[in-house]
């Protein structure tokens, strides 16, 4: 399936036209580039203020957003390493598998193109 299609973007409603946008692979840079203006601005306006919080570590400017991407970064490095414990051959089920079934060519269900 292309996203890039301009043809069919006709046939959209006016929401769809506006989210099509987010489909396109050259705009990436930009969403990736907003996202990271947008936290370094969260992350600056967290200088701004005092904060009240429970313990001493709270209270440092920018804690929640360093202790948010050190966990989350933990988290993908966890998951990468849990792969490799949990990952299965491709060909694991063997024989009992539903994708190793042969079909009859004229009992599926095929559209035209």
């Amino acid at each position: 399936m292309d996203l890039n299609q301009s043809d069919k973007t006709n046939e959209f409603s006016r929401l769809g036209k506006t989210l099509c946008w987010f489909t396109k692979t050259e705009n990436a840079n930009k969403i990736f580039l907003g996202l990271a203006l947008f936290c370094s601005a969260l992350f600056l306006a967290d200088f701004t203020y005092h904060k009240h919080g429970h313990f001493f570590i709270e209270e440092i400017p920018g804690f929640y957003a360093a202790y948010g991407f050190f966990m989350f970064t933990l988290l993908i490095m966890g998951a990468k390493a849990l792969r490799f414990i949990i990952k299965r051959p491709e060909n694991y089920y063997g024989d009992k598998s539903v994708d190793s079934e042969d079909y009859p060519a004229d009992q599926l269900e095929q559209g035209s193109k």
